[in-house]
Protein backbone atom coordinates (compact mmCIF):
# COMPACT_ATOMS: atom_id res chain seq x y z
CA UNK A 1 0.00 0.00 0.00
CA UNK A 2 1.28 3.75 -0.86
CA UNK A 3 0.14 7.09 0.42
CA UNK A 4 1.31 10.65 -0.65
CA UNK A 5 1.66 13.60 1.91
CA UNK A 6 3.09 16.52 0.11
CA UNK A 7 6.15 15.76 -1.57
CA UNK A 8 6.67 12.35 0.16
CA UNK A 9 5.75 9.15 -0.53
CA UNK A 10 4.88 6.51 2.24
CA UNK A 11 4.96 2.61 1.11
CA UNK A 12 3.54 -0.32 3.94
CA UNK A 13 4.61 -3.65 3.30
CA UNK A 14 3.99 -6.52 5.52
CA UNK A 15 6.55 -9.37 5.19
CA UNK A 16 8.09 -12.69 6.64
CA UNK A 17 11.19 -14.24 7.11
CA UNK A 18 12.46 -16.85 9.41
CA UNK A 19 12.11 -14.58 12.49
CA UNK A 20 8.33 -13.76 11.62
CA UNK A 21 6.70 -10.96 10.37
CA UNK A 22 7.06 -8.03 10.11
CA UNK A 23 5.99 -3.76 8.83
CA UNK A 24 8.11 -2.42 6.93
CA UNK A 25 7.34 1.80 5.79
CA UNK A 26 9.24 2.85 3.58
CA UNK A 27 9.83 6.68 3.10
CA UNK A 28 10.57 8.41 -0.57
CA UNK A 29 11.39 11.83 -0.90
CA UNK A 30 13.03 11.75 -4.18
CA UNK A 31 16.66 11.98 -3.37
CA UNK A 32 16.61 9.41 -0.53
CA UNK A 33 15.00 6.93 0.99
CA UNK A 34 14.34 5.72 4.54
CA UNK A 35 13.16 2.66 6.29
CA UNK A 36 11.48 1.22 9.51
CA UNK A 37 10.51 -1.97 10.49
CA UNK A 38 8.19 -2.90 13.10
CA UNK A 39 7.89 -6.57 14.46
CA UNK A 40 4.16 -7.92 13.98
CA UNK A 41 4.53 -8.27 17.72
CA UNK A 42 4.88 -4.25 18.32
CA UNK A 43 2.00 -3.29 15.63
CA UNK A 44 -0.66 -3.02 18.06
CA UNK A 45 1.21 -0.70 20.24
CA UNK A 46 2.38 1.28 16.96
CA UNK A 47 -1.08 1.63 16.21
CA UNK A 48 -2.33 2.82 19.56
CA UNK A 49 0.94 5.51 19.64
CA UNK A 50 0.12 6.80 15.75
CA UNK A 51 -3.78 7.14 16.79
CA UNK A 52 -2.94 9.64 19.77
CA UNK A 53 -0.64 11.41 17.95
CA UNK A 54 -3.26 11.99 15.45
CA UNK A 55 -5.82 12.86 18.55
CA UNK A 56 -3.20 15.02 19.83
CA UNK A 57 -2.57 16.68 16.55
CA UNK A 58 -6.05 17.65 15.73
CA UNK A 59 -6.45 19.48 19.23
CA UNK A 60 -3.23 21.15 19.14
CA UNK A 61 -2.58 24.82 17.41
CA UNK A 62 -0.09 24.83 14.63
CA UNK A 63 3.13 26.72 15.54
CA UNK A 64 3.79 30.38 14.10
CA UNK A 65 6.69 31.09 12.02
CA UNK A 66 8.22 32.83 15.42
CA UNK A 67 8.02 29.41 17.21
CA UNK A 68 8.91 26.99 14.22
CA UNK A 69 11.61 24.92 15.02
CA UNK A 70 11.90 26.21 18.38
CA UNK A 71 9.39 23.87 19.84
CA UNK A 72 10.68 20.86 22.37
CA UNK A 73 8.19 17.93 21.96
Amino acid sequence: MEIQVERKTFTFTLKENPRGRFLRITENGGKYRNAIIIPATGLADFKRLVDEMVKVSGETPPMDEDTRGNRKG
